[in-house]
Formats: C-alpha cells, structure tokens, sequence
C-alpha cells in the first residue's frame, strides 16, 4: 500500500505512518547504536521505494529527513553513518550506485551481479559493504582507500 508504518509494540498500534512513492523494497537503521554520531542524533531508517530513498529519524521522532529522487527504480539501501554516503542496489537493473548523503550526488557506478540486487548491507567496521542479487550471488565491495584484507 505504498506506506511505511511505526507500531507500539505493547499496544499493537499504528503511531504513525508515512506514504512513499513505490513499494517498499527495503528499510535499515544505522548508526542508533554508535552514539548519535556524526550529526544522524537517534540514527537513521534509510528505506528504499520505487525510485526514491527516504531518510528518516531513526528512533524518537520518526521525522522525515530527505529524500532522495532518482532516474531508476531501488530495491534496497544502505547509509554509511560516518561517510555519509549510502549505497543503492537496482531492482530494474544490476547496477550498484554509491550516493553522497548530503548532496544527493551519484559518487560511484559498478556492475557485477546478473539480476536485481535485492539486498545491500555495510560490516560493522564500515570498510566494506556487500550486496546480495536475484542471481544468486553475493559480491563485497571496497569502500575505504587503505588496502583491506586482499585488496590493495
């Protein structure tokens, strides 16, 4: 029904709602649990919705905080607290897109699944992050510029 819902969970009621644009492929709340840090207060549920991400206040106001429109349809979003850039996986391509928070600027452009990417995900130490697609298979990428395990 295109709409993001907040429930009490002792009461098992709707306390607020939201309507997208598109149907919910995906939602992720990061950094609630780093402290508020870099300027994301109470952390942030980043959702993905046809062709648009929404960021919202993670835990105490359930505020909008942007959104984000684009030119392709998304079916999953990861936001990287300390960057401030999010990651983006296609549903109607096989693209993986890395976005500045702030501008709201494409950064990155990669390909190297076979079918939507229906998942995206950073590790706890925010150096990778990984993605997972409808072809059955599950990349990592580099996403720091000092060598990483293997890479260099």
């Amino acid at each position: 029904d295109k709409k993001i819902r907040w429930w009490d969970l002792r009461s098992r009621a709707v306390v607020d709602e939201f309507e997208l644009e598109g149907m919910v492929g995906s939602c992720e709340m990061s950094g609630a649990c780093s402290g508020g840090s870099h300027g994301f207060g109470n952390g942030v549920l980043s959702v993905a919705a046809g062709k648009s991400v929404y960021f919202f206040d993670g835990l105490v106001s359930r505020r909008l905080l942007k959104t984000i429109k684009t030119t392709h349809e998304i079916a999953s979003v990861a936001l990287h607290t300390e960057k401030r850039q999010f990651v983006t996986g296609g549903s109607g391509d096989t693209w993986v897109r890395v976005w500045d928070y702030d501008e709201g600027k494409e950064l990155e452009l990669s390909k190297g699944h076979h079918g939507p990417i229906w998942s995206v995900s950073f590790s706890p130490d925010g150096k990778l992050y990984a993605t997972g697609s409808e072809d059955g298979t599950i990349k990592l990428w580099k996403f720091c510029n000092t060598p990483y395990g293997l890479w260099r």
